[in-house]
């Protein structure tokens, strides 16, 4: 079950849908990160964030739903902050659809216990965080009751979820 993924590849054979739920207030605190919080925007344009719209732009391309929901704790971690603020230059400018969802609206939905990319409905990619935030690891999962979770959460999550254009943080 476990295997070190190789996500561009799990993307780039998607052939409908690739769906990303993240469900953390803070995650790693690179060099993008660093350089917004001491004032820097100029982080969202770097090699990576290329290399990020080609992948999703390519696949949208190709007719891949590529949707990305987030639940957030509110008011919202300085973290947040900094991701509602790139996900304009860096994921819808690329293609991607995103919608927040506050978390207290989200007390009555099975979720499941780590963030996951759910490629076509039956491939998972799960992530494993560290308390920090730091990655520790990702995972890939066929099982079909595991995916149908995920898909189920991902769907809960996605209809109640505001769209990012209309979602404003606290």
């Amino acid at each position: 079950m476990a295997s070190e993924p190789d996500f561009e590849k799990l993307l780039n054979s998607a052939q409908h849908s690739a769906y990303h739920l993240e469900m953390r207030d803070g995650y790693m605190l690179d060099e993008d990160y660093r350089a917004w919080a001491s004032g820097d925007a100029s982080g969202f344009h770097d090699a990576r964030s290329s290399w990020w719209h080609n992948l999703i732009s390519s696949s949208v391309a190709r007719g891949v739903e590529v949707h990305r929901a987030r639940i957030v704790s509110e008011p919202i971690s300085q973290y947040i902050r900094y991701e509602h603020e790139i996900t304009g230059p860096l994921n819808i400018k690329a293609g991607e659809v995103v919608r927040w969802l506050p978390r207290r609206q989200a007390t009555d939905i099975a979720l499941p216990g780590n963030d996951f990319w759910l490629f076509d409905g039956t491939t998972l990619l799960i992530n494993h965080f560290a308390g920090n935030g730091d990655m520790t690891g990702k995972e890939i999962v066929t099982d079909p009751a595991v995916a149908e979770l995920c898909a189920s959460a991902f769907a809960k999550v996605w209809n109640r979820a505001i769209p990012h254009t209309e979602y404003q943080p606290d």
